[in-house]
């Protein structure tokens, strides 16, 4: 075929571009003619009588066959030569090869264009990914629908809202289990939705001024609720579809008004829906939908009457599609499955019998840390682990949150003594990133979905497996990946019984050192230098130059002071690795022995350290292997007991650079520090003893600041308390 290279800078008279026009028009008309031509023997090949013999009816297949494959060939050849030139004609005829060549590069480019239009027509709504099986297009949703969700970055549905929205569409019952973070809420908003505005429930929805609600959704907490009604609203108000959130702590009066001029959808938790019933505010006669969500948790916040009594208030239950959502599955919820939900209900579950049952995109770490260096050392976990996004801090009391989020800078507290309006402000200003910090309590631990959420810190393991599960879920969302730290003091914690039940294999890490805190600082700080100014070099100069001159230091050295003081720097202090406390040190004890309690742990101390000493170490705990304990100690008794060892035969103390396993205490049982019965830790008490001391007949455990003598437990029996920590 001729080359074209070149064509392009020949120049032509009008005359000649007229000319040339006309020839490519008549080339045109040949083609239009010849296809037209091809068709017209087509149909009249179509028309000839079929031969009527048995053997041509017996062979039609294989004929058949054979036509198509000499067909497609001759087409093969007509378009061959109709749109080339053969190699011996190149040189007769220049004006040919220039119109010909030209015109087959515009035939082949309308035909792609022609074919992106066709791909384009199939689907007028969207061309989505044919590899992505869970692409919007593969689902039953109208276009206002579809287009709301791209409006907000959704292209595809995930795992178990790809699951759900036929199920639920189609109106079966269902019961669904997915671990925290991944979709469940649209996974019933979604299909609802199109189901009553396009679907089967469109026809029998009730519309006009004072319609009875279509849906109703229950929640266990207020911020659930607001959220859940947030996403109806915002999906249904392009459909025509209004909603209202009923929770405590609002007036009833608004809500009320809202009910009288009617809603499709009512969202709230159990305790304001069943004030509303009472007061006679809810009509649930044209109910469609009634959904659970969170179900485990409205069990282990008391709402199980509550939640019971509204769902009775269903006369006819046959004609209300029932929905149950719950990212675990306790006794109770199974019960209100199988007495509200019809026989033949679908069971979605991504979980399964698999073992992890958190989120998988999230890393989880454990980190030492006594509950006094928690001020010092949330900051630097920040800094280290949060990327510059939003961190969430769990406490265990109110109390706690609030103090914490006192003495963090910029931090706001959550809890359920706050104003609920207040509450409402505090979360708004979070999601917006007016502040990045929140500490909060359980409040936030269920369900919230607030973007860029990187980083989890759990001031101590939580008393139930369930809890850390959705704390940490409130990271690795909708795909993302996070960071979840949990903070143990090393005597009291026991994070096995998470690890076991949960699936999580933590990762065991030292806190964070300030030299490796000062060192990401300072890379914040050159980053700051670099984006000055030039304009302020002049005033500067010559002071700098007075500096580098007098002072003894190489530039290096006085950048390095400069950037330090920058970042907020004027010294670097140590940091403990077994309680995270600062100007502390942590060193391994070995008495060349097996040490198997904390008292003998400290009776090989005194044998070389005045007892003022050893009653300062902070935290001794025993190591994994039973061959030592670690401690800390203060830098400024660091050598008195590095110089001590030395007047005790078989002694070893080591500063430690990585802190060994540690034997953790088992809570539920006497264990190897507690006894039998009910032995374990006693308070500051002397005497009876605190709650967990003693046992009957029992070997109570950890007694504070008391001598090797015997204290009682609860029921009389005798224990020995036999661990002095200053704790």
């Amino acid at each position: 075929m001729p080359s074209l290279a070149g064509y392009e800078h020949l120049s032509e008279s009008p005359k000649d571009k007229k000319e040339k026009k006309k020839k490519m028009k008549s080339v045109e008309t040949l083609l239009l003619d010849s296809s037209v031509d091809r068709k017209t023997k087509k149909e009249k090949k179509s028309k000839e009588p079929k031969a009527n013999s048995k053997d041509s009816e017996s062979d039609s297949e294989n004929s058949e066959q054979i036509w198509l494959e000499k067909k497609s060939t001759k087409k093969k050849e007509t378009k061959r030569k109709a749109f080339e030139i053969d190699d011996d004609e190149e040189g007769k005829s220049d004006t040919s090869s220039e119109l010909v060549e030209p015109m087959n590069l515009k035939v082949e480019e309308e035909k792609t264009k022609t074919k992106k239009k066709m791909k384009l027509t199939e689907d007028d709504d969207d061309v989505e990914e044919e590899e992505n099986p869970n692409a919007l297009s593969k689902f039953r949703i109208s276009k206002p629908l579809k287009e709301a969700l791209k409006s907000k970055g959704i292209e595809a549905l995930f795992p178990i809202q790809a699951m759900t929205f036929d199920t639920i569409l189609d109106g079966s019952d269902l019961v669904g289990r997915a671990r925290t973070g991944q979709g469940k809420t649209l996974a019933f908003v979604l299909p609802i939705l199109e189901s009553l505005t396009n679907g089967p429930t469109k026809a029998s929805r009730k519309t006009g001024y004072g319609r009875a609600p279509s849906v109703l959704v229950l929640l266990p907490t207020r911020e659930l609720a607001t959220q859940v009604f947030a996403d109806f609203e915002v999906y249904g108000r392009e459909l025509g579809l209004s909603s209202c959130c009923l929770y405590g702590g609002a007036p009833y009066q608004s809500q009320q008004i809202q009910l009288k001029r009617g809603v499709d959808v009512v969202v709230g938790t159990p305790g304001r829906i069943k004030d509303h019933i009472e007061r006679g505010n809810i009509d649930f006669s044209s109910l469609k939908f009634r959904v659970l969500d969170e179900a485990d948790e409205m069990l282990r916040m008391g709402f199980v009457e509550d939640v019971e009594l509204i769902l009775g208030k269903v006369k006819d239950a046959s004609k209300v599609q029932t929905l149950l959502f719950s990212a675990t599955l306790p006794d109770w919820v199974k019960h209100i499955a199988s007495k509200f939900l019809k026989p033949d209900k679908k069971t979605a579950d991504l979980v399964g019998n698999e073992k992890m049952k958190a989120s998988i995109n999230v890393r989880h770490i454990v980190l030492p840390c006594s509950a006094s260096a928690r001020s010092q050392l949330i900051p630097d976990i920040i800094r280290c682990y949060s990327s510059g996004g939003r961190t969430i801090i769990f406490t265990e009391t109110k109390d706690s949150a609030s103090q914490l989020a006192g003495l963090l800078p910029g931090a706001r507290a959550l809890h359920g003594d706050i104003q609920q309006s207040q509450r409402e402000v505090t979360l708004s200003g979070f999601r917006s990133g007016k502040f990045l910090t929140l500490v909060a309590t359980n409040v936030a631990a269920r369900g919230l979905d607030i973007n860029d959420v990187q980083l989890i810190i759990q001031c101590e393991p939580p008393r139930d497996v369930e809890a850390y599960i959705h704390r940490s879920g409130r990271t690795g969302r909708a795909g993302n990946t996070g960071v979840a730290v949990m903070l143990y003091d090393p005597r009291k914690s026991n994070f096995s019984k998470i690890e076991r039940e949960s699936g999580v294999k933590f990762e065991h890490i030292s806190a964070p050192q300030p030299a490796d805190i000062a060192k990401a600082a300072g890379a914040e700080a050159a980053e700051t230098i670099t984006q000055i100014s030039d304009s302020v070099i002049p005033s500067f100069k010559a002071v700098a130059e007075e500096l580098l001159n007098t002072s003894g230091l190489s530039p290096v050295e006085l950048l390095a002071k400069a950037l330090a003081k920058a970042a907020g720097y004027t010294e670097i202090n140590s940091r403990s690795l077994l309680t995270s406390m600062e100007n502390y040190v942590t060193v391994l004890l070995e008495a060349g022995r097996p040490i198997y309690t904390p008292s003998f742990a400290y009776g090989v101390l005194r044998r070389f350290l005045p007892e003022e000493k050893v009653e300062s170490i902070k935290g001794l705990a025993l190591t994994a292997d039973g061959k030592g304990a670690v401690f800390d100690v203060s830098d400024e008794d660091l050598d008195t007991f590095l110089a001590g060892q030395e007047n005790a035969a078989g002694v070893s103390l080591e500063v430690v650079k990585s802190l060994p396993r540690l034997q953790e205490r088992d809570q539920s049982r006497g264990g190897r520090f507690g006894g039998g019965g009910r032995g374990g830790f006693s308070d500051r008490r002397g005497g009876s003893g605190g709650r967990f001391s003693g046992g009957r007949g029992g070997r109570g455990g950890f007694s504070d600041r008391r001598s090797d003598r015997f204290s009682k437990g609860p029921t009389g029996g005798r224990g020995r308390g036999n661990n002095h920590n200053k704790w």
